[in-house]
């Protein structure tokens, strides 16, 4: 198991050696009846069950490739995990999560 943290340590373990900035992105496109669907929910003030799904599961599409490179690369944790997200394509169409980290071996 690979520890994944936003800190730049984990508490209670020592860093013994760097491996490397280890990064992971996910693009997900998004359903136009689900668009449709949430633009009715956002309308009436309600949240978007659909796209809060969608960005969890393209969140650990990123993270789990993210721990996948770590491991490649004989680290047993990612420090300093930074999460980005951003819309892309004609109309907003799709959603990219990106995630990086410094590779590290913890004892």
């Amino acid at each position: 198991m690979v520890h994944l943290t936003t800190t730049p340590t984990i508490e209670g373990k020592r860093i013994t050696a760097y491996r490397g900035i280890v990064a992971g992105e996910a693009v997900l496109g998004a359903n136009i009846f689900k668009d449709m669907f949430a633009g009715i929910r956002d309308l009436v003030g309600g949240r978007s069950g659909s796209y809060e799904k969608e960005l969890r599961k393209a969140r650990q599409y990123a993270l789990d490739e993210l721990a996948e490179q770590a491991t490649e690369l004989g680290a047993n944790a990612v420090v300093g995990i930074d999460i980005d997200y951003e819309v892309l394509g004609e109309k907003n169409g799709m959603l990219m999560v990106s995630a990086s980290g410094t590779a590290v071996v913890v004892e």
